[in-house]
């Protein structure tokens, strides 16, 4: 899959939402259209991505057409008014390369054993055992508050920009343009 082009999407300053919750509604579009169209061709990147916070730019990454396959439908209808959108660019030559991914928090060891009990069949003090308090984990990542298109479950998305590579990897992205292994270019 190629992604040789890029578009940018500015969230505007807002006196009623706050950044964050702008950033949040706008992906939730983005996720619906890449879902609804069976996307794999489209990742994203947020270039002023800063410890704990997204920033206000969203970038999408593709090939020309993809992009402007996406910008052909209504999705961003309603938000126009809370954003800048850029035109569909070359991504700049002599770039790096980076692999946009979610990232799972392990921080609830009572959703982690009900899980364990459903799915072992085991009883909740076996399912204690191996999970022990301690077991929580917490991530200090940027994230977005989203509902899933298939299952209509709301969940914290965290969002993890891997290190620099000097090389593409090629790959599919999911309906949230995320990826395991596959990267976007990072500029």
């Amino acid at each position: 899959m190629t992604m040789d082009h890029h578009l940018d999407l500015r969230l505007l300053p807002d006196p009623e939402f706050g950044p964050l919750a702008l950033m949040e509604a706008l992906y939730a579009k983005l996720h619906r259209a890449l879902a609804a169209g069976g996307c794999t061709d489209i990742g994203v990147s947020f270039p002023e991505v800063k410890a704990l916070e997204l920033g206000l730019c969203l970038r999408l990454h593709g090939s020309r057409e993809a992009l402007a396959a996406l910008m052909g439908t209504a999705w961003l209808r309603g938000m126009r008014d809370h954003l800048t959108v850029g035109e569909i660019g070359a991504v700049p030559t002599q770039t790096r390369h980076c692999c946009v991914s979610r990232r799972q928090s392990h921080s609830s060891p009572e959703r982690m054993r009900r899980r364990l009990m459903r799915r072992q069949q085991i009883d909740e003090a076996t399912a204690r055992e191996r999970i022990p308090d301690q077991a929580a984990t917490f991530l200090r990542l940027p994230s977005l508050q989203v509902r899933s298109s298939s299952t209509g479950q709301h969940f914290r998305l965290f969002i993890q920009h891997g290190p620099l590579q000097d090389a593409p990897v090629p790959g599919a992205f999911n309906a949230y343009g995320l990826s395991t292994s596959a990267t976007v270019p990072w500029f």
